[in-house]
């Protein structure tokens, strides 16, 4: 018998909810549907607006986001579910990442805000929804991301061969699996992927991203903004760690490097693409230096630039997940279903070696169908 469950995700890209529908039936997880559904321009500025460190935040405009979002979700899953000509009473549960709209998880007080409103998901569709992953982590005293790598290690790991999955979103993060049973799974954020990228295009050319890293190609790298940029204490800080787009952002771009305002924009634009490409081969380099394969997923396997400047950065051969039956902008919405199918079944959803947290622990509550 089939065992459904969907998976959704609105990443630090802020374009748009991914749907994944998936059949977890067999042992290796099987691939259903997809659909994506982008942000109004409106909504999205909205949106972005609860994600800003620059303005305060209020409380009335973060309620009104908050059942928005969990409205659009809703709508994703309705929509999915007609796409793929699928009862919503064979769907076991839906796992929603919701929207974060601030990590910090080294806080005295730490915290990690994602929003959506579960409780609209679950009352539109009459589906059970677990959401909320983060906090309970966090509670048990880890980072409380990165999350995927229990997939990644569940679904990408082979016995003999050392592969790191790569994701490239608005936040970079890899996966650490090695091919023996006695090393750790380990994963941690490596630094900024296409967030930054895309707020500087957007600064300067109002464009969402920079299509194939044609305008980050028509730049020069610049030497000294590079030993700028990498001279972050976050880059050498020892894993594991976690980060988010409240700390790299353009503020922090512009107190990282002097000048700005006197550099072509293509050039920055350019040292930004190399930035994310060198903080991850780095990243590689320093904890699975005897990578065999390395495994693509996320928005920036679209960017041709930062891919080019991987495979040259790295030791191994690098491929899209595509190669291995799951579409690498599938990735992150398949790994929620997973995570929501462990936490029905009453399983951990992290890896306490990747997050820092002193136990294997469920994650997220339940909101009933």
């Amino acid at each position: 018998m089939s065992e459904f469950y969907i998976g959704l995700m609105s990443g630090t890209s802020l374009d748009g909810i991914d749907a994944a529908l998936i059949d977890f039936s067999e042992l290796k997880p099987k691939f259903v549907a997809f659909d994506y559904c982008p942000y109004e321009p409106a909504f999205k500025s909205r949106l972005a607006r609860l994600t800003s460190t620059q303005e305060p935040i209020r409380l009335e405009d973060y309620g009104t986001v908050d059942t928005q979002l969990g409205r659009q979700f809703a709508q994703s899953v309705l929509k999915l579910l007609s796409k793929a000509n699928i009862p919503s009473q064979t769907i076991k549960a839906i796992g929603s990442h919701g929207h974060t709209i601030y990590h910090a998880p080294d806080l005295n007080s730490a915290f990690s805000l994602q929003i959506g409103d579960p409780n609209i998901i679950a009352e539109t569709t009459g589906i059970t929804t677990v959401a909320d992953f983060r906090r309970r982590d966090i509670a048990a005293k880890g980072q409380g991301a990165p999350l995927v790598p229990a997939f990644h290690h569940a679904f990408f790991g082979k016995h003999q061969e050392n592969r790191v999955v790569v994701n490239i979103g608005g936040i970079a993060n890899i996966t650490v699996l090695p091919g023996t049973s006695i090393d750790k799974v380990i994963g941690f954020d490596t630094g900024p992927g296409n967030g930054l990228m895309d707020q500087w295009i957007k600064h300067h050319k109002d464009l969402d991203f920079d299509a194939n890293g044609d305008w980050a190609s028509s730049g020069q790298l610049l030497t000294n903004v590079m030993t700028q940029l990498l001279s972050d204490d976050y880059f050498n800080h020892p894993a594991p760690k976690s980060t988010g787009k409240e700390y790299f952002s353009l503020d922090w771009l512009h107190k990282k490097v002097k000048g700005l305002a006197d550099y072509n924009p293509n050039d920055i634009q350019c040292c930004l693409c190399h930035l994310t490409a060198q903080s991850l081969a780095d990243a590689i380099n320093r904890y699975a230096h005897k990578t065999d394969l390395i495994l693509i997923c996320g928005g920036g396997v679209h960017n041709a630039f930062l891919m080019d400047l991987l495979k040259q950065k790295s030791r191994c051969k690098v491929l899209s997940t595509e190669h291995f039956n799951l579409h690498p902008d599938h990735v992150e919405a398949t790994a929620f279903a997973w995570l929501a199918r462990q936490t029905m079944n009453h399983q951990p959803g992290n890896l306490k070696s990747v997050t820092g947290a002193n136990k294997a622990v469920v994650l997220g509550a339940i909101y009933q169908g």
